[in-house]
């Protein structure tokens, strides 16, 4: 098998980096098929993510959370795929929830999400990755700056930005809670990181990421470029769909409010997961899954 070029290489030089996206952010030969209407097209190809308030109504709620609190009560300590706090035995995700409850596998089929992400990525897509970040009051601490498609790339070996995440609100996402914080047209420009990837760095980095993460200088320029910070107070039920390159973050919940968030990855088929770009081996199926095939909407 023919190596892939490596179209966005990073981690590989002593200086950070920032360069022109190389990819098209909306895939689609006709963007205007589907349910998104031209201009929200065309906002989230300029901006990088679009909010859909109250997505889900309060009955599809109360299943999520429950299905949320299941998870979180069975937790098994030896489970690599339940992720804790950096400095406390807290949980801050659980991956791989699609997989792990019937209830999570249709909400990440839902037609409704599918079709939007077929829209913007110009064909049928599969579950790249899923996770319930908790954020629980007083405990759930920060995201740094970071986009994802970085990772993705360097360390998973998603070779282009043909991907878009999705974040369903479980909770309120209030702006004391440490809710989801987004640079507006960050998605635009690619940034190189500096340090080199550690192995098993997911073991880490999951908790808290130091290496793949921008520098100072270059967030300050995306913010300025950008015209500032989004930091959406999405109600509960709400949706916040973002490209894999928006550059994106949260502070911690130093509140009594959880700020519970379900995310999940769409990847497009025709953009399929090689060897890691970085050199290392791949991270588990549990980060980056390897079933191509497409999702069937539920």
């Amino acid at each position: 098998m023919t190596a892939l070029i490596d179209a966005y290489p990073s981690r590989q030089g002593s200086r950070p980096s920032i360069t022109p996206r190389k990819d098209p952010v909306v895939h689609a030969t006709d963007p205007g098929r589907g349910p998104l209407s031209a201009d929200k097209v065309e906002r989230y190809a300029r901006e990088g993510f679009l909010i859909f308030e109250r997505f889900l109504d309060a009955s599809a709620l109360a299943v999520l959370r429950g299905e949320m609190d299941r998870l979180w009560d069975n937790a098994d300590r030896a489970d690599p795929a339940v992720i804790r706090e950096p400095e406390s035995d807290v949980i801050r995700s659980v991956f791989d929830v699609h997989r792990r409850s019937r209830i999570y596998d249709r909400m990440v089929r839902d037609p409704r999400i599918v079709a939007i992400i077929e829209q913007l990525l110009g064909g049928p897509v599969y579950a790249h990755q899923s996770r319930i970040n908790y954020k629980r009051g007083f405990d759930g601490k920060e995201f740094f700056w970071h986009s994802d498609f970085e990772t993705w790339h360097v360390e998973d070996g998603m070779p282009r930005m043909r991907a878009a995440s999705v974040s369903i609100a479980l909770f309120d996402n209030l702006p004391i809670n440490g809710p989801l914080m987004l640079i507006p047209g960050s998605h635009l420009h690619y940034v190189a990181c500096i340090g080199e990837t550690p192995e098993d760095h997911f073991k880490y980095s999951l908790r808290r990421q130091e290496v793949g993460v921008p520098d100072i200088e270059t967030l300050c320029h995306l913010v300025k470029e950008g015209d500032g910070i989004a930091a959406p107070a999405a109600p509960a039920g709400s949706l916040i769909l973002f490209d894999c390159n928006t550059m994106h973050g949260s502070s911690g919940n130093m509140t009594p409010y959880p700020r519970s968030n379900l995310f999940v990855v769409y990847n497009s088929v025709k953009n399929t997961l090689d060897a890691p770009f970085g050199g290392t081996k791949p991270r588990p199926e549990f980060v980056a899954g390897r079933d191509f095939n497409p999702l069937v909407p539920a």
